[in-house]
């Protein structure tokens, strides 16, 4: 049976600590982990103890792959996680996992034999990361302190060291740097070719990439003693926009003869690779580059012995290729999938291995995800928001070129598919309904529903949570927008009530989903459920650059971030002020990261409509931030003076409402410069101002008592300000 996480049980009426404690977090089903080519997947039991082998068909245990009290050799009590390798007969094993950044991290990892039972640390020299299997399940490669060692099973699981030049804060091999993590999504730059005879590797030199340094304090939960009396830093290579990035390379390493070679692959001084993937061809690897300005992705195939690359295909966008673009490009043994919005929507291009383009997948809605290519087929399987923007549907194209939806319920539906695409487990939820999952068959039958978060939906009635409202405006541009509101459950349409904006209004990003996650807080908007039953109408819009709608609407803020975003705030206030049950006079705003940005340019925009805001963790100055996220979108400042020169220090004299800005000490992601340095120009420019800092948290400011704290300032800066 699948997993479900479950949640903390609780009654009465909504408070922070439920908010921020899980009593309202939807059961989930996680960890389907499909088996290539079968009906069967496999998952970590809900003890955390197996994983165990199931049926997508018939949802029944098949198999018990590993279980922690029946191993020979070493023993463990736990583990995080599983790599299970491509001939099915052993897995990586991982424990004791400590995160590094947002997607990378360091573990203990053990060689299990699923036939043996035969439990044996991968290595004894310190806690790995990214290991990657041999094609045929012989020999495991991964990275320790930015080198690259390789293990032989064949050999008595002899280790050896593979690169020497790796250097803390200088060279690393085999996992990109922070920025190429944080912004191209990914932890791993190493590959075996096809017949486990080669390696093949990004090096990124950051030696002459600017250190940043966040100052950490002793603090608390957890405390760091070290840092009792004085304070220490952790320092990193952080290129802010128009500075150095690091030197990236691609390189081989001959197996049996030990030679280690740097390819010819043709790159940018200052471009980018995003990707490395092996094809079936044990003479070809597939390099993706990127140009600084991140408008042309091209896919070469490199010959790891010989060195030579030849160009397979290349997309060229207007403006930018977004970043999911890189993530979803998929390659097959016989066939390249690979999205882009090169005609005004994001689409599907089929490609053979050889780079020819066979079929184009698509209308004029944007494809959202693509799940796969069944080669037996020719059917792609994918999501789109074909209904509207604010809609997720899955569909299949066939080979015919004829599309079928294979979802029935308006809302948001994703799929985990089987690996030979004759089943799916589908996620469905919508804005007042929690996550309902079922299984379907490749036409959509649903064959069972696995779990439906009936107790979750019970509760929430129980709280007196009300329904998301949604509405569409004209604003004064003749621009329509979408938004949904939250009401008080004891709503009075002869009364005004006070109005709390939220909103991100990042590129791409939506908040306007019609998904149980759409809100500022998640499980189900609880926090905004929270606000309206302490008498406040809770409203979200997405502006201009948000997604769902086409290439046009969501780069139409290229070079200028923060201008048009902030307008659709201020137009949606004004629209808001019109309501016969909204209190025009105490309008506030607040948003997160980026919509913390937009929050501070709203309330600085000229027209003064906002009476309070909360910015959290924002970023002040695009010139702070770093290069890869904000050239996308702004290219480089001496190219674009004038989109960096709008920010919220130009703006600080039109700043009007009471502003709360809040900041995590250790953000290694929005610097706390960006807080720091702006809240010296509202005193200089004699502006009233609140400034709350978090000491030793990061970009997402939890630990302890952390986030309840977080959440009762932003809530009594509202009540002082907008209950008047």
């Amino acid at each position: 049976m699948l997993m479900a996480t479950s949640s903390v049980m609780a009654a009465g009426k909504i408070d922070l600590k439920s908010v921020t404690d899980g009593t309202f977090a939807a059961k989930r089903i996680s960890g389907i982990d499909p088996l290539k080519g079968t009906d069967q997947y496999a998952q970590i039991s809900q003890d955390g103890k197996q994983i165990v082998q199931y049926s997508f068909r018939t949802g029944k245990q098949t198999a018990v792959l590993f279980d922690v009290s029946n191993t020979v050799g070493e023993k463990i009590d736990a583990f995080d996680g599983y790599i299970l390798s491509p001939d099915g007969k052993r897995m990586l094993i991982r424990t004791q996992t400590e995160p590094v950044y947002r997607r990378s991290y360091k573990a203990v990892f053990y060689i299990y034999n699923m036939q043996s039972h035969l439990l044996q640390r991968l290595s004894d020299g310190g806690p790995q990361q990214v290991p990657v299997w041999s094609p045929d399940g012989n020999q495991v490669a991964f990275v320790r302190d930015n080198n690259i060692f390789l293990v032989k099973l064949l050999y008595d699981n002899s280790e050896s060291q593979v690169t020497t030049d790796g250097k803390f804060n200088h060279v690393i091999n085999g996992i990109p740097d922070w920025v190429n993590e944080e912004e191209f999504s990914y932890n791993s730059a190493l590959e075996f070719n096809a017949d486990g005879t080669m390696l093949f590797w990004t090096k990124f030199d950051e030696s002459n990439v600017k250190t940043y340094s966040l100052q950490m304090f002793r603090g608390m939960k957890p405390s760091k003693d070290e840092y009792e009396v004085y304070p220490g830093d952790y320092s990193y290579k952080y290129p802010k926009a128009g500075e150095d990035n690091a030197k990236v390379s691609v390189w081989s390493f001959d197996i049996k003869t030990k030679k280690t070679q740097k390819m010819q692959v043709p790159l940018d001084e200052d471009g980018y690779i995003p990707r490395i993937k092996r094809t079936s061809d044990p003479e070809k690897m597939i390099v993706y580059t990127m140009n600084r300005h991140q408008d042309v992705l091209t896919l070469y195939t490199v010959n790891p012995r010989s060195t030579v690359s030849q160009m397979l295909l290349q997309d060229k966008v207007s403006k930018y290729i977004k970043e999911e673009v890189v993530a979803a490009v998929t390659i097959g043994p016989d066939h390249i999938l690979m999205p882009s919005d090169r005609d005004g929507f994001m689409r599907i291009y089929l490609y053979d291995i050889n780079g020819r383009q066979q079929r184009v997948v698509g209308g004029d809605y944007d494809i959202t995800a693509i799940y796969g290519y069944d080669s037996k087929t020719g059917d792609i399987y994918y999501q789109a928001a074909a209904l509207n923007p604010h809609d997720r549907q899955i569909y299949v194209s066939h080979k015919n070129g004829k599309t079928q939806r294979l979802t029935d319920k308006e809302g948001c539906n994703y799929a985990v598919f089987s690996g030979d695409f004759k089943y799916f487990v589908n996620t469905w939820s919508d804005y007042d309904t929690p996550y309902i999952y079922s299984t379907r068959d490749n036409q959509g039958k649903v064959i069972a529903t696995n779990l439906d978060n009936a107790e979750l939906k019970k509760k929430i009635a129980d709280y007196g949570w009300t329904k998301k409202e949604t509405f569409s405006f004209t604003t004064s541009e003749g621009v329509t927008l979408d938004g949904w509101m939250v009401k008080p459950a004891n709503f009075d349409p002869s009364r005004k009530y006070p109005v709390i904006m939220f909103q991100y209004s990042g590129p791409g990003n939506q908040q306007v989903m019609n998904s149980w996650n759409a809100g500022s807080m998640g499980q189900g908007g609880a926090y905004d459920m929270y606000l309206a039953q302490q008498g406040y109408i809770v409203v979200c819009v997405d502006g201009r650059g948000t997604g769902g709608r086409g290439a046009d609407f969501e780069k139409c803020t290229y070079l200028h971030l923060g201008n048009l975003e902030a307008r659709d705030q201020v137009e949606t206030a004004l629209y808001l002020g019109t309501l016969s049950y909204v209190d025009k006079d105490n309008i506030g705003i607040w948003g997160w990261s980026y919509g913390g940005y937009c929050t501070i340019m709203s309330m600085s925009e000229g027209r003064q409509v906002f009476k309070a805001g909360v910015a959290v963790a924002p970023p002040t100055s695009y010139r702070f931030y770093d290069t890869i996220y904000t050239e996308r979108y702004m290219r480089t400042p001496n190219e674009n003076p004038e989109g960096y020169g709008d920010n919220a220090f130009s703006r600080v004299n039109n700043l009007s409402g009471a502003l709360l800005l809040c900041h995590g000490l250790a953000d290694d992601n929005v610097h706390p410069q960006n807080t720091f340095e702006y809240s010296e120009a509202l005193v200089q420019a004699d502006k009233d101002f609140k400034e709350n800092i978090y000491t030793n948290r990061n970009h997402s400011i939890y630990g302890g008592n952390t986030r309840k704290h977080l959440l009762r300032q932003i809530t009594q800066w509202f009540d002082e300000h907008l209950k008047n």
